[in-house]
């Protein structure tokens, strides 16, 4: 009903103004301007202008008078030949896009021969990523880790994915202590992405719709450039390649941040008797989500930040963890908290 993208009017060649004007006309037998203007909140003279549109499309009907009057056409007739023509037009699209690329690839033959395009400046390479990122329809495969490339998170940050495009996330633990790095995964995630951390990521990489994907030049020198691979063996190689990954990583959810800890669980029948010795209550859910996340490597500053905490508040519950396991070291804490089958329960 009016221009949110969610409007269908803009898929029928008619502007938002027309469509309303269009859809009050059904709703009466006739309506001269002045009524019609009322009826939709504009102007007469935008009114007019709307009415004339749709006379042109032959989706509504003038009848002279002292007054004239406008009443609407049969809409499933009108719209549909209205349509008819919009596809017709829809397919002489395709078929120059068609012969654009047959000539796009006459043309760059000698740069694409071996299906690999160099991105030599930074600009060039955020440029490129932000393309490739906006035309993908189906998955987005990410290993992220230092040093950062500024320009490409912002362009991640600023375009995001289409609906229904999934995405998963590997961000080395290392490097997943600065706000850049945090602000782009929770965006992801809150856009329905998963993500995962490992303590070594082997390369930086983006592969998108398994049909291309970009990668640096060197790793230790990410402004040295980068490439853009769209040979399907070689895209396919490292799809492998981060599958590998995505299998070894440990699973992270962020959709939990929030100030304070969270209520302590009651409880289950179900819950395992513990080993003589061992203390028989279950850590609270903050606490396995510390744990959780300090199996990953992760250092108590990155802890706190990715969960929202203060840094004080993770040490509080590694401490109680300790004590709960009879643990004094990290990697005790760790090793029993794993035997115990915490670090299985997702927070």
């Amino acid at each position: 009903m009016d221009g949110t993208p969610d409007s269908p009017w803009p898929g029928t060649g008619l502007d938002p103004l027309a469509g309303r004007v269009l859809e009050h006309l059904v709703s009466v037998p006739s309506a001269d301007a002045v009524q019609v203007a009322a009826a939709v909140g504009v102007s007469g003279p935008a009114a007019e202008e709307a009415l004339r549109r749709l006379e042109e499309a032959s989706l509504a009907l003038r009848a002279d008078g002292a007054t004239a009057r406008w009443a609407a056409g049969p809409p499933r007739a009108s719209l549909g030949a209205l349509l008819a023509r919009r596809r017709a037009e829809l397919a002489r699209a395709e078929a120059l896009v068609e012969r654009l690329h047959e000539t796009y690839e006459e043309v760059s033959a000698p740069r694409t021969a071996h299906l690999v395009e160099a991105l030599e400046h930074e600009e060039e390479v955020s440029a490129r990523y932000a393309q490739l990122l906006k035309g993908s329809s189906v998955e987005v495969l990410h290993l992220a880790k230092p040093p950062y490339v500024t320009g490409q998170h912002a362009a991640a940050r600023d375009l995001g994915v289409a609906d229904g495009v999934r995405m998963r996330s590997v961000y080395e633990t290392d490097g997943f202590t600065d706000a850049v790095s945090l602000e782009t995964a929770l965006r992801g995630t809150a856009e329905g992405g998963q993500l995962r951390l490992a303590s070594r990521l082997p390369v930086k990489l983006v592969v998108f719709d398994r049909a291309a994907a970009l990668l640096p030049v060197r790793g230790d020198r990410p402004a040295a450039g980068s490439v853009v691979v769209h040979s399907p063996a070689l895209v396919e190689a490292l799809v492998a390649l981060f599958e590998s990954v995505w299998e070894r990583a440990e699973p992270v959810s962020l959709a939990t941040r929030r100030e304070g800890p969270p209520p302590v669980p009651a409880p289950r029948p179900e819950d395992p008797v513990p080993d003589s010795g061992a203390p028989a209550v279950r850590p609270d859910r903050r606490t396995r989500e510390i744990l959780h996340l300090m199996a990953t490597g992760m250092k108590d500053d990155t802890i706190a930040r990715v969960l929202k905490v203060s840094r004080r508040t993770v040490q509080k519950h590694v401490s109680e963890a300790g004590v709960l396991l009879g643990a004094r070291t990290r990697f005790q804490i760790a090793l029993l908290a794993a035997e115990r089958g915490w670090l299985e329960e997702r927070p």
